[in-house]
């Protein structure tokens, strides 16, 4: 039998994991999407995933801010924006830095999220930033998908896959994506290879 000592030290070691997982699979993306300074990096989690459960059955605050902290980190050394997207109870709404919402002139919606009403990441977020705000759409030029959150509605166009190294966090597939600009022109256009 498990002493609560013994417990105690697989969260704290599974939740120092997870948040070198997101940490690294964070980095990973942004080498391959060519991301610059200002870009923003949307990112859905189920940290019911992460855990082994099914989406949307067993939210963790915990996990949430270990994968929260991975993340933010780099976006915080690159100078990105993270847009953490809620969970399906509020339609898939985000959560960013009001200056975000104000540079891109994005409409704010008035939710506060929790963690059964917006997800323990959302929440997370919401918490962390500096004046975090609510928003219903964004076009994010690269995301996390951490557990079939489904953020694609959040990608400009055109969304291409981005193959890293890891697979999943924690318990949870991991599909992570960039953005490209649309072709146009036909057979005769000459394309910069740069935009690929």
């Amino acid at each position: 039998m498990e002493s609560g000592m013994e417990k105690e030290f697989q969260e704290e070691a599974f939740l120092q994991k997870v948040q070198e997982e997101a940490y690294e699979a964070a980095s990973q993306l942004l080498t391959k999407a060519h991301l610059s300074e200002g870009d923003i990096l949307v990112v859905g989690c189920s940290s019911s995933e992460v855990i082994g459960q099914r989406i949307g059955t067993s939210s963790s605050v915990e996990t949430a801010k270990a994968i929260f902290e991975g993340v933010y980190q780099v976006i915080q050394e690159n100078g990105l924006y993270l847009a953490a997207q809620c969970c399906e109870h509020l339609n898939r709404a985000l959560i960013v830095e009001e200056e975000l919402a104000k540079r891109e002139r994005l409409p704010l919606v008035n939710v506060v999220p929790q963690p059964k009403a917006g997800g323990s990441f959302g929440t997370t977020a919401y918490s962390r930033f500096a004046h975090p705000a609510a928003v219903e759409h964004i076009s994010a030029q690269a995301g996390m998908d951490i557990g079939d959150t489904l953020i694609g509605m959040h990608l400009a166009d055109v969304a291409v896959p981005v193959r890293i190294d890891l697979k999943q966090i924690g318990q949870a597939h991991l599909v992570c994506a960039r953005t490209r600009g649309k072709f146009i022109g036909g057979s005769r256009a000459v394309y910069n290879e740069e935009m690929l």
